[in-house]
């Protein structure tokens, strides 16, 4: 098959005693966490947005949504990008993207410039997400060596998420909230030159295949819409005409997409890889996972908030021990996944879910931190350290040649999509428990009633990951 290989000076994968490994490694990872670090940045900026720029509060959340629409609905099309151009042009275009429109982004004068800023910001991270794992793929081929990056690049991932608080909080307060974008273009410039130094490519063996332009269209956009649909679930209902509209007509888009690929000589999805059985049910895990993450960095967030009285700041600081927690477990993860294989670290980290939601559940207004929210985060952190790195090399190794950044975009759709469908279910299903409290209730204990349900719920979704985690063979390559 025609594609661009990435190669090192010496032994591929061999992290330890290569040079240039280590070098792509940093990169990679420096990039993931670009990548995650702009999806929790802006947030606490938000305020200072809107007064300086004069947002409406609809339209402020695009500053958000935007990036997220984007990143989720393009990263199938990033993906086989990536295969047919090259990972190494792949990810150095959506370097140049990503830093041009923080740069846009933190000129903006107008709303609708800030807006279509974070849409291109998106598109960047959409190209550079699947290309740093087919990154990953090609350059680190051994077992023992591809498990401690995955490791590496899940852990700078926790790392971006953690910082976009805190990093956004001091730029707004000591700078302006313009810094919170412009803060990537030096950063960006330095990563575009590290790729050109470290990422080479060989040469093609044969023509390059043209790229499924009907099943990119229908894909990008039916995914785009479908995305968009869920996004408004919470605000306006699972009957609105801005859910059931855009969402139905992505459902119909993706049919239309999977008839194209099936038909097609060079789809842009080749649907024989869901035959595969680590990727089939790496990306099942990976979506039932986004709603894991939900229920743990969003809405403990908003436990600490709304039910403990927590500022914004001090709910970062107190999802801190769990972030490190969940990185240190990580690396020994990745030293764990060659030698035990997938299933048996799902279970572990399904077990750990199970516990830590239903401990977490139990949490009420007068439980306090230390007792009812450190122990059961921490409990999570871990499982989500000894699953997250595994659901990516489960859904990813088994990749044929020349199909490596498809694999990662749909591992990297299937997380993005279950996030945005989860997060509606579960703030819907939050809110109607809060809205069904008793007239006696107060305010903050009818909050905490539906954050038991997100809670109890997120237990249910570890269940079905451990189940799912059984149709991985026993000895499952990683």
């Amino acid at each position: 098959m025609a594609t661009e290989q990435l190669k090192n000076s010496t032994t591929p994968g061999d992290v330890g005693g290569n040079r240039r490994a280590w070098l792509v490694l940093a990169l990679v990872c420096a990039c993931q966490f670009m990548v995650i670090l702009d999806s929790a940045i802006v947030n606490v900026a938000l305020p200072a947005v809107r007064d300086d720029l004069g947002f409406s509060n609809t339209g402020l959340a695009w500053v958000v949504n935007g990036y997220l629409l984007t990143f989720a609905g393009f990263m199938l099309l990033g993906g086989r990008a990536a295969d047919l151009f090259g990972p190494r042009r792949l990810l150095n275009c959506g370097l140049v993207v990503f830093s041009v429109s923080s740069l846009v982004g933190g000129l903006a004068t107008t709303p609708e410039v800030l807006v279509g800023a974070r849409v291109a910001q998106g598109i960047g991270a959409a190209m550079m997400a699947p290309a740093t794992l087919a990154v990953i793929n090609t350059v680190f081929t051994e077992p023992g060596a591809r498990a401690k990056a995955f490791g590496a690049w899940a852990s700078s991932g926790g790392i971006g998420g953690l910082a976009g608080a805190l990093v956004g909080g001091a730029l707004t307060t000591s700078l302006s909230w313009r810094w919170v974008f412009l803060i990537n273009v030096p950063i960006g410039a330095l990563l575009i030159t590290v790729a050109v130094m470290s990422l080479t490519a060989a040469a093609r063996n044969g023509e390059r295949e043209s790229l499924d332009i009907v099943g990119a269209l229908t894909g990008t956009v039916g995914l785009a819409a479908l995305v968009f649909g869920v996004m408004h679930i919470a605000d306006y209902g699972w009957t609105s005409g801005l859910v059931v509209g855009p969402a139905l007509a992505g459902v119909l888009l993706l049919v239309v997409f999977l008839g194209v690929e099936s038909r097609t000589a060079n789809p842009m999805v080749p649907l024989r890889l869901f035959k595969i059985r680590g990727i089939a049910v790496g990306n099942a895990m990976l979506f039932l996972f986004g709603g894991i993450a939900i229920g743990m960095w969003y809405f403990t967030s908003l436990f600490l908030q709304n039910v403990l009285g927590f500022s914004a700041l001090e709910a970062g600081l107190g999802q801190t021990p769990a972030a490190v927690g969940f990185m240190l477990v990580a690396r020994y993860a990745s030293a764990w996944l060659p030698r035990f294989g997938v299933r048996p670290l799902v279970l572990a980290g399904s077990a750990c879910f199970v516990a830590g939601f239903g401990w977490l559940s139990l949490a009420s207004a007068g439980s306090g931190y230390a007792a009812s929210v450190l122990g059961p985060t921490l409990l999570i952190s871990a499982g989500i350290g000894l699953t997250f790195p595994t659901f990516m090399a489960a859904s990813t190794a088994d990749a044929p040649e020349g199909d490596a950044g498809i694999v990662g975009g749909l591992a990297g759709t299937g997380n993005q999509v279950g996030g945005a469908f989860f997060l509606a279910v579960l703030a819907t299903a939050a809110g109607a428990t809060t809205d069904r409290a008793d007239e006696g209730t107060s305010e903050v204990d009818a909050l905490a009633a539906g954050y038991e349900v997100v809670f109890l719920m997120a237990a249910g979704l570890a269940v079905a990951i451990g189940l799912l985690s059984l149709l991985v063979p026993r000895k499952e390559r990683a």
